[in-house]
């Protein structure tokens, strides 16, 4: 069987993984990579510790499921821990499965997976960015910015999304895969803060607590999640926020009207607050909230409910104002303006679309020979080492089809 020559564009995660599976296969590998350094991406996942995988992921956490399955069959969480683990890495898992290197640092990831790279002679050519894939009489020819040309029997594009464009993801694989006859969806940023409609947020800025949030449109609860919420300046963030972003933002990018719900009490009933305030009738009604809510939340809910002097008495607030301040501890809605960019997303939601791609080997059905793995699909998942997950196994199925 002839010794395939594959051209590998993008040295982030997905990139890599190919690239070291494609060369174990016997095949002849470059990584055509725009920085300085490959791997970039992976030193800022996870706040620079990198959640590399998530113990407990199936396809079933993922926008398309079923064209997810066979990755995971062929690598799943398992075989990554494994791969991983080969490599040097011992594994760390937390909550809700979430697993770290051991040492707790990113730049362990990318210290094995480059010396694993080099042990097995993969060329990485650096600072390379590519403008132009075409093919002819079964030879592609890969064109840089700089009028170098690559050529090579097959091409694996793991060139990203335009989540984190400072790592240089800057969507121009996706412009690459248009000119040779692909399309994508809509595309547009996950895993993100959203930003709200509310005159309290300057105030609340930096208030983080545990809680439960829940996406709200017509009425109806579209997701809910349970964890660490934090507010900024300009709305609202935290692991249960990035969670719903990618849903949210699917909505508003339809001009649909989406809310987020924050419940600030989230081990009490509303009988038991209700009872604590009654407990309360001759203390000030802000001093009452003090320890079952963050202090810094305590004045703007008091504005909120039509309570605007903080030091009346508990049994001098009307029960009209006392009945709405309790409904907004467990009801505090604000409106969905918009979430923040591309260059503070994690991950982006959209992008090749999977018809045009087999499920089994990551190939172009468009163009034979060509690969695509990782973010540049149009495949998201949940926060917490899924969207690595599906790096790892994409780039498993293109690897080892690619050099067979």
């Amino acid at each position: 069987m002839k010794r395939q020559n594959i051209i590998v564009i993008g040295g982030g995660a997905s990139g890599i993984l190919a690239a070291i599976i494609a060369r174990r296969n016997q095949a002849n590998v470059t990584i055509l990579e725009r920085n300085i350094k490959i791997g970039k991406k992976i030193l800022a996942t996870g706040n620079g510790r990198c959640n590399f995988t998530n113990a407990t992921a199936t396809e079933n956490d993922y926008n398309h499921p079923e064209f997810v399955s066979k990755a995971f069959q062929a690598f799943s969480p398992v075989k990554t821990f494994a791969f991983f683990e080969e490599l040097g890495i011992a594994p760390k898992v937390e909550d809700l499965g979430k697993a770290y290197p051991l040492s707790e640092q990113a730049s362990s990831i990318v210290d094995v997976l480059v010396y694993e790279l080099n042990q097995l002679g993969v060329k990485i050519v650096t600072e390379a960015y590519v403008k132009e894939i075409k093919k002819s009489n079964n030879l592609f020819t890969v064109t840089l910015d700089n009028g170098n040309t690559y050529t090579a029997d097959k091409v694996i594009l793991s060139t990203g999304g335009k989540a984190m464009p400072s790592s240089g993801s800057d969507g121009s694989g996706y412009q690459l895969a248009k000119t040779i006859g692909h399309h994508t969806t809509h595309i547009f940023p996950a895993l993100v803060k959203l930003k709200l409609e509310s005159p309290y947020l300057k105030h609340l800025d930096g208030v983080k607590f545990p809680g439960r949030v829940e996406l709200i449109h017509r009425n109806l609860v579209l997701q809910e999640e349970q964890g660490d919420i934090l507010f900024t300046k300009s709305g609202i963030s935290g692991p249960t926020i990035l969670q719903l972003s990618r849903k949210a933002n699917a909505f508003l990018a339809q001009k649909e009207e989406v809310w987020v719900k924050v419940i600030l009490v989230n081990l009490l009933t509303r009988k038991d607050v209700e009872k604590r305030l009654s407990l309360s009738l001759n203390k000030p009604i802000d001093f009452s909230l003090v320890g079952l809510i963050h202090k810094k939340i305590i004045p703007s809910i008091l504005k909120e409910a039509g309570i605007h002097n903080p030091s009346m008495l508990v049994s001098s607030v009307p029960s009209k104002e006392k009945n709405k301040l309790v409904n907004l501890l467990f009801d505090w809605k604000f409106l969905v303006k918009e979430s923040h960019g591309f260059e503070d997303a994690q991950v982006t939601a959209g992008g090749i679309q999977i018809s045009e791609i087999d499920r089994e080997t990551m190939e172009s059905k468009l163009v034979k020979g060509l690969y695509f793995t990782g973010e540049i699909i149009d495949i998201d998942g949940l926060c917490g080492g899924y969207n690595l997950q599906w790096a790892w196994s994409s780039a498993y199925l293109a690897g080892m089809h690619a050099s067979s």
